[in-house]
C-alpha cells in the first residue's frame, strides 16, 4: 500500500507547518473563504445579533444602564455589544436618517463670516452630528473623570460608559428625526431634552444610583463637556481664521 503524504502547507500568518483546516501554532484558518453574498449576509447578522445582540443591548441599557455597563467593565462583557461598534453603529443610523430626511437639527447656533474656516467647521458639525457626539464624549468623559475621581474609574472605563449612554441618545434623536422626517412635526428639541435626560440618569444611575449628587454631577459634566467642546471648535476656527486670513 502507498504511503500517504498530507498536503502541508506554511500558515500565512506564523509561517509554520499547517496539515488540518487550522494552524496548530497561532490557530489561524490554512484557507480563507472568499468573500460573496453569504459572507455579507453572515457579517450583518453578526452585528445584529454579536453575542446575545444588540437589540438585547439596548433593552439592558434603557431599563438599567448602570448595573449593566458596570457589569460590562468589571467582570463580565460576553453581553452587551461592543461598545465602539454600538456607538458607531448607532451614530451611523443617526446619520442615515438625518440625511434622508434633511432635517434642520439646530443643536448649534452660529454666527461667523459665511465660508469662512470657522462656519465651515460648524456647519460640518451640523450636519455630522453622528460622528461630532463621539468626539464630544472625549470632553465629556474628562469631566466625569474629574467630578467622579473617587470612584477610581480611568478615562478609557468612563470612555466605555458614553459609548454605551450616548449610543442610546443616538437612538432616542434617530425615532424623533423619523418622526419629524414623516410628519413635519418639530420635534427634535424634544429629543435633545429627553437625551440629555437619559444620559444624565444612566451616568448618574452608573456611579452611585441611590444619591441625588450623582445625577446632578452628571447633569453638570455633560453640560460642561459640550460647553467646552464648542469652545475648543470655536477656539481652532478662529485660529484658523486668523492664520489664513
Amino acid at each position: 500500500m502507498a504511503n500517504y503524504t498530507p498536503n502541508i502547507i506554511n500558515c500565512r500568518n506564523c509561517n509554520a507547518a499547517v496539515t488540518s483546516n487550522f494552524c496548530c501554532d497561532c490557530g489561524r484558518p490554512a484557507h480563507i473563504k472568499r468573500i460573496d453574498g453569504h459572507y455579507i449576509v453572515h457579517e450583518i447578522q453578526h452585528v445584529l445579533h454579536f453575542e446575545k445582540g444588540i437589540f438585547y443591548t439596548i433593552k439592558e441599557l434603557l431599563l438599567k444602564p448602570g448595573p449593566s455597563i458596570h457589569a460590562f467593565i468589571t467582570t463580565d462583557r460576553s453581553k452587551l455589544v461592543k461598545p465602539v461598534l454600538f456607538i458607531v453603529v448607532t451614530s451611523l443610523i443617526y446619520t442615515t436618517i438625518d440625511h434622508l430626511f434633511h432635517i434642520e437639527q439646530g443643536y448649534v447656533n452660529y454666527s461667523v463670516p459665511k465660508n469662512s474656516p470657522s462656519w465651515l467647521m460648524y456647519d460640518w458639525i451640523q450636519s455630522h452630528y453622528g460622528y461630532v457626539n463621539i468626539i464630544m464624549g472625549i470632553f465629556i468623559a474628562l469631566w466625569l473623570k474629574l467630578f467622579y475621581k473617587a470612584h477610581g474609574f480611568n478615562l478609557f472605563e468612563i470612555l466605555i460608559l458614553l459609548c454605551f449612554v450616548m449610543g442610546i441618545g443616538m437612538l432616542i434623536f434617530s425615532v424623533f428625526a423619523v418622526i419629524e422626517g414623516s410628519t413635519g412635526y418639530h420635534t427634535m428639541g424634544i429629543s435633545g431634552m429627553l437625551g440629555l435626560s437619559y444620559c444624565t440618569w444612566a451616568i448618574g444611575h452608573f456611579f452611585d444610583k441611590k444619591r441625588a449628587g450623582s445625577y446632578f454631577k452628571a447633569f453638570g459634566a455633560y453640560i460642561l463637556g459640550m460647553f467646552t467642546f464648542s469652545i475648543s471648535v470655536l477656539a481652532l476656527g478662529l485660529l484658523i481664521d486668523f492664520i489664513t486670513a
